[in-house]
């Protein structure tokens, strides 16, 4: 052990058990959504930042695992692969936190926002527009003369697509989520400094 902290040696190892297990509640959150969303039959093109979501749960379990291993067993490669990794990682995270953050079941966010689909309104559905009659459905006491309104296979739907309003509401909140991505960026820096120290004192052993 001359060379190497105790100290370094464990406080990588509870990290990243602590970075295992945010991994998990990411991992199984996401899921929970995917799961509840192919439920309403939304269509999974709209579901694209909770993939991310899931990809970015799996990979950071794999990450803490890295992590911890390469702590107890003071192996320089887990390190350094470990360090590569979550520098890679911090992009996709931060992409992942600003399409997650503002997800919500669709069809309760178009009642809630006025707004159908996510780029091209309610062809964005394909064959599903059929399958669930109040999807876009626009709820207006005139859709007729409402400008927010359309008609798309004899019904009339919100004009506006969620695309518009996913950018509104990412505007809208950005000092919230800037503040999560910087503090999972603390997190993540905290954890590059730490496994970067531990390699360079099992080296000098």
């Amino acid at each position: 052990m001359a060379g190497v902290s105790k100290c370094m040696k464990y406080s990588m190892f509870i990290f990243n058990f602590f970075f295992w297990v945010c991994g998990c509640i990411i991992l199984g959150f996401s899921i929970w959504i995917r799961v509840s969303s192919a439920q309403q039959g939304i269509d999974s093109s709209m579901l694209g930042g909770v993939n991310l979501l899931i990809a970015v749960g799996a990979i950071i379990m794999i990450l803490g695992f890295l992590g911890c291993c390469g702590a107890v067993k003071e192996s320089r490669c887990m390190l350094m692969l470990f360090f590569i990794a979550l520098l890679l990682i911090l992009i996709l995270q931060v992409t992942a936190g600003v399409l997650g953050a503002v997800y919500k079941p669709q069809v309760q966010y178009y009642f809630i926002y006025q707004c159908c689909g996510l780029k091209d309104g309610p062809e964005d559905w394909g064959q599903n527009f059929d399958k669930q009659k109040d999807i876009c459905q626009c709820e207006v006491e005139k859709p007729s003369s409402s400008d927010l309104c359309t008609t798309y296979r004899s019904r009339y739907v919100y004009k506006k697509s969620c695309g518009e309003v996913i950018m509104k509401q990412v505007k809208d909140n950005l000092v919230i989520i800037m503040g999560i991505a910087f503090g999972l960026a603390v997190v993540e820096i905290l954890g590059l400094v730490f496994s970067m120290i531990l390699y360079c004192q099992i080296g000098s052993k």
